[in-house]
């Protein structure tokens, strides 16, 4: 239970962040310039692991309970 309020703590901040301000672009922009020359890209020596992947058919009850829903009168 502790490590699922954990999980959104962090998430309902960022919604927070997210939704708690407006952004206006009031001017255009424009990339530099940019000369490269030379270079080289790096070598690496990668040993991946070996994975395996499997699927399996399982069977899984699934309890539906009965829900009674009664609408109240508008009146």
């Amino acid at each position: 239970m502790r490590a699922n309020r954990l999980f959104w703590v962090p998430v309902l901040a960022a919604g927070l962040v997210i939704g708690g301000c407006t952004a206006e672009k009031t001017q255009e922009g424009e990339m530099p310039e940019v000369n490269v020359e030379g270079g080289q890209v790096p070598k690496y020596d990668v040993d991946a692991a070996d994975v395996s992947v499997t699927a399996d058919t399982q069977n899984v009850q699934v309890v539906t309970p009965d829900v009674d829903v009664k609408a109240p009168d508008n009146n």
